[in-house]
């Protein structure tokens, strides 16, 4: 049966190549070409810059390889299938593991355990499916350049990402092309460099260009392409490439499913009934064609559920365990807003595309395509449960948001305040852009995933930023001035204290508290306090460690809560890892505004948050005082 699959895969990685055949027809006539060409040679030389000069990932260990976090779950068909000759048992997969860490936990998050033994991929196979001659071309080499030919080794890690971007810059060349058929060469331009450099496509087009989102960009970029072919000529040619790639798209991502909008409603600028029993008649005049689209379309996506069966015995399996789409209720504001990787939030320049919708409604062509997929999309992503994923999820549909981007830019160029104006905030979204990237991969203690408000306006755009700021990205309230009157208010050094989180440690006290695998949670230290007359609250305590816990999630938590007898009036959260060094000892402020309600007392207890790490905390005291 695995090989099989290994020749199901091998037929499917040959229909994707000839999906792109024959797409070099001539360029669109346009009085001049050049600055579209110019900007296109000089976004490729910033993504090869950024790819394998500022950040190249193919050199990182561990969590930072090419090859790791959901990218080593898309890949890990591949060596299963074509080194191990295991795809269902997986008996390998702990080696892998353990040598190469591309997660940071010891369990095997890139497939689910099934009920008699073997193992499902958590991913659908499509990445694998365009991984395959990246990963092939690597294993023929790994044993000649001295490698282990393992599957995780560096020519497999650099193949992957230099794979993507070879992927991202046929994407971007072919995009140009297709912009030309609706817009003029400067136009075309300006849309290419903003979508670049401004936006986030530039991260997942360079350094996380491994994931699914930038290979998924330049599929749909041909999907477009054939889409427009298709219906200037009606081939048949043009159906089997559109199918091919709407299978490929559901096989990597199966919500991709609603790419078949795009070539269900090309050509479409209204939904009155009398456009609609036009696209109707169309579809019966060339009903083959779209027989045959539906048939290519499911040989692709049909690897899956024949892998299920292979795997687990059953037709269809969902992977995903606990996450799910949950179409009633959708997290738009958050998704789009939040400071917990907000699409827009952090990649402002894509507001660009929805104020582009107006001049677009007016002005544009295949309005009706266009505008259906961006809103249907849209609202599919932000109905995933773990909404903080964040904005990669966006960046494949950037093909189609280009368009409104390219309206709004062609509207401006007839209007000359407007030209300045927009170029203004280009520049700034472009600065802010290149910031982001340079902060999420170069500032270790930054996580998107859990920012705060506070902390985000504290640091965005800043190059620099104080270590105590860090704070903020738990704890909204930080006292940056030196206090005066501090009015001592509680102390605690654990020394009546009995049992077995009580016990002498590295930091020079007779007893501390210790934190550990076994000892995840603290007793509750309780004082009475009503801060009357005060406006601040600080609790301070003396934290040691031998070794730091990296993992954001699982770092110790430092918690204080004000109470109104059993009821929680207000709590502060830190995570004192984010400000402390491999065997550090450090008296850390935890700071709390306090609220104009009635509390009578304080509780602080700490959480080792799963960690395995153990920390050791000694001479708790508090502090009340005004500004």
């Amino acid at each position: 049966m695995p090989v099989c699959i290994s020749a199901f895969f091998m037929v499917i990685l040959w229909l994707n190549l000839v999906v792109s055949w024959n797409l070099s027809s001539p360029m669109p006539k346009t009085a001049y070409n050049k600055w579209s060409l110019g900007t296109y040679i000089l976004c490729c030389m910033i993504i090869c810059y950024t790819s394998f000069v500022y950040y190249p990932r193919w050199s990182k260990p561990q969590t930072e390889a090419a090859i790791s976090w959901d990218v080593s779950g898309y890949y890990w068909y591949l060596p299963s299938i074509f080194i191990y000759n295991d795809l269902k048992h997986q008996v390998f997969k702990d080696s892998i593991l353990k040598k190469y860490n591309p997660t940071s936990y010891d369990e095997f998050q890139q497939g689910m355990k099934l009920p008699d033994g073997n193992y499902v991929m958590k991913y659908s196979s499509g990445m694998a499916v365009m991984y395959l001659p990246f990963f092939t071309a690597a294993h023929l080499v790994a044993g000649a350049l001295g490698y282990p030919r393992d599957g995780f080794s560096p020519p497999y890690q650099f193949a992957i990402q230099f794979g993507g971007f070879l992927i991202c810059i046929l994407g971007l060349f072919y995009l140009r092309k297709l912009l030309l058929f609706f817009y003029e060469d400067k136009i075309v331009a300006i849309a290419l460099l903003l979508l670049v450099a401004g936006s986030n496509y530039l991260n997942y087009a360079s350094i996380d260009n491994g994931m699914s989102h930038c290979w998924l960009f330049t599929v749909y970029v041909f999907l477009l392409l054939n889409t427009h072919y298709f219906y200037q000529s009606f081939k048949l040619k043009y159906a089997v490439r559109i199918g091919l790639l709407i299978g490929l798209a559901t096989l990597t991502r199966p919500t991709d499913i609603i790419s078949c909008l795009i070539p269900l409603l090309w050509g479409m600028n209204s939904i009155a009934p009398s456009a609609i029993g036009k696209q109707l008649a169309l579809f019966a005049k060339n009903y083959k064609a779209l027989l045959v689209t539906a048939i290519c379309a499911a040989i692709v996506i049909a690897i899956q559920p024949v892998y299920w069966k292979y795997a687990s015995g059953h037709w269809l399996v969902y992977s995903y365990n606990d996450q799910h789409l949950y179409f009633r209720s959708p997290s738009i504001m958050n998704y789009t807003f939040s400071y917990r990787s907000g699409w827009l939030t952090y990649c402002p320049m894509m507001a660009l595309a929805f104020i582009g919708i107006l001049p677009f409604i007016k002005n544009g062509t295949n309005k009706v395509a266009i505008i259906a997929f961006f809103l249907i999309n849209y609202y599919v992503v932000c109905s995933w449960s773990i909404w903080w994923y964040g904005g990669r999820a966006m960046v494949q549909s950037y093909p189609i948001l280009v368009f409104p981007v390219a309206e709004l830019v062609r509207w401006s160029s007839g209007r000359k305040i407007m030209s300045w104006l927009l170029a203004a905030v280009s520049l700034a979204l472009i600065y802010f852009n290149i910031w982001a990237i340079h902060f999420y991969h170069n500032f270790d203690e930054y996580d998107p995933g859990s920012v705060s408000g506070a902390y985000f306006w504290r640091v965005a755009g800043r190059w620099h930023v104080p270590a105590k700021t860090l704070i903020l990205e738990d704890n909204p309230d930080m006292y940056e001035d030196t206090p005066h009157d501090l009015k001592q208010v509680w102390q605690y050094d654990f020394s009546k204290d009995t049992g077995s989180l009580y016990m002498a440690t590295g930091t020079g006290k007779p007893k501390a508290l210790k934190l550990d695998a076994d000892h995840q949670r603290s007793d509750l230290y309780r004082f009475a306090f009503n801060g009357q007359g005060q406006k601040w609250l600080r609790v301070q305590g003396t934290f040691h460690c031998e070794f730091k816990e990296w993992t954001n999630w699982q770092m110790a938590q430092f918690i204080v809560r004000l109470k109104d007898h059993d009821r929680v009036i207000k709590e502060n959260m830190e995570r004192v890892y984010r400000v402390m060094e491999v065997g550090s000892t450090k008296e850390i402020d935890l700071d709390m505004k306090l609220p104009a309600v009635p509390y009578d007392s304080v509780e602080i207890f700490f959480w080792n948050a799963d960690s395995k790490v153990p920390l050791w905390i000694s001479d708790m005291k508090a502090w009340s005082f005004k500004d």
